[in-house]
This record gives C-alpha cells, sequence and structure tokens, in this order.
C-alpha cells in the first residue's frame, strides 16, 4: 500500500475553545494509533497547520472526518503526495503550539515571523514543520 503525507491549515472557528484543544490531541492520538496515522499539529490562536502521513486510504479517511469538525474553517490542502517515508513516524499526533521559539523558525520559512500557515506554500509549510520538529520541544 501507498504512503501519503498530507498537509492543511485552516481557520479556527468561533465554535472552538481553547480547552478543545486537548480533546483533538486525545481523539486523534488514539484514532491515529489504530489507523497507522503520524504527523504533527501546530497551532495558535487563529490557525491550524496539520500534517497526516499514513497509507492512502487512512490519510483520505482522517482529512474527509477532519473536513466535518466546525472547530475550523476555511480548510486549505497546501499538499497531498505519495511520499516513501514517514518524517514523523515517532508520533501518533505531535503538537507544537506558537510561542517566542517558533518566530525566527515561521520568519526562515514564511514573510514574516507570524504563523500565518494560509499564506504559505505547501513545500514552505512542510519545511516549517520538519524545522520545528527538530527544534522546538514537543508536547505529547
Amino acid at each position: 500500500m501507498y504512503l501519503s503525507r498530507l498537509i492543511y491549515t485552516s481557520k479556527i472557528s468561533e465554535e472552538f475553545e481553547q480547552s478543545d484543544i486537548k480533546s483533538i490531541l486525545d481523539k486523534s492520538k488514539k484514532n491515529n494509533k489504530k489507523n497507522h496515522i503520524t504527523g504533527m499539529l501546530c497551532f495558535n490562536r487563529k490557525y491550524f497547520l496539520q500534517c497526516i502521513e499514513g497509507s492512502r486510504q487512512a490519510v483520505n479517511e482522517t482529512y474527509q472526518r477532519i473536513l466535518n469538525d466546525t472547530r475550523h474553517t476555511n480548510i486549505l490542502m497546501l499538499e497531498y503526495q505519495e511520499i516513501y517515508v514517514r518524517e514523523f513516524d515517532c508520533w501518533t499526533m505531535g503538537y507544537i503550539p506558537e510561542t517566542r521559539l517558533t518566530n525566527p523558525i515561521n520568519l526562515k520559512y514564511s514573510d514574516n515571523d507570524l504563523f500565518t500557515p494560509h499564506d504559505m506554500s505547501g513545500p514552505s509549510a512542510y519545511q516549517l514543520m520538519l524545522a520545528l520538529k527538530d527544534y522546538v520541544p514537543l508536547i505529547e
């Protein structure tokens, strides 16, 4: 079966509450482990940026569930491709919030130091996530 990577960004809806992030992570980790999905979620008070990796079928099914979640809007797929290897193979869903540590990394891959993934290309968003994975402490 082919491995796939999907990267999307979305804007937080008015229905979203800060306490939802724990619920999202807990449910994602449980479902992703069962479906052999790996990935990373980046988040601030306005945007989500997420990478999901796994079999083509599992990635597509996961993305369909994501599209129906009312806690976010303006969902924009930045990249979808077949891959040879997972980059987030140790994470059922790693979570990196925006902090002062992320600002220089944001600047490296976008036009400013703010976390604005809606203004990024797919390859830039992917490289940003790889850099965050290597330099910012992960919240599990």
